[in-house]
C-alpha cells in the first residue's frame, strides 16, 4: 500500500483515533481520558490489511496527537504497549498502567 493515502483522525466524542485508508475507516485505537492521561484500552485494524504497517501508522498518529495535546500515555492495550516497547521515542510520555 505504498501509494495509498493513510491518515489518523482523532474523534474525541467517541474517545478513539480512527485509521483511514483511502478515506475509508479501517481501524481504531480506543482510549479513556483521565485528567492529563490518555489510557489506551483497545486497538484494532481490519484483519485483511494485516502486515502492511497500518497498525503502526495508527499507533504513531494517535501518540503524536497525545504529545501535541500535552497529555501522558497509559497503555492498557497490548498493541499500544508493544508498540511503545519497540519505540523508545515515546518514553517521556509514558506512565505505568
Amino acid at each position: 500500500m505504498p501509494d495509498t493515502p493513510v491518515s489518523v483522525r482523532h474523534e474525541p466524542a467517541a474517545e478513539r483515533y480512527l485509521l483511514l485508508v483511502s478515506g475509508q475507516p479501517c481501524g481504531e485505537a480506543r482510549y479513556l481520558e483521565h485528567g492529563e492521561q490518555v489510557v489506551f484500552t483497545h486497538t484494532e485494524v481490519d484483519p485483511s490489511l494485516s502486515g502492511q504497517g497500518l497498525g503502526s501508522a495508527l499507533a504513531r498518529g494517535a501518540l503524536e496527537d497525545v504529545r501535541r495535546r500535552g497529555r501522558r500515555i497509559v497503555a492498557r492495550c497490548a498493541f499500544i504497549a508493544d508498540y511503545l516497547q519497540r519505540h523508545d521515542d515515546w518514553d517521556d510520555l509514558v506512565d505505568p498502567p
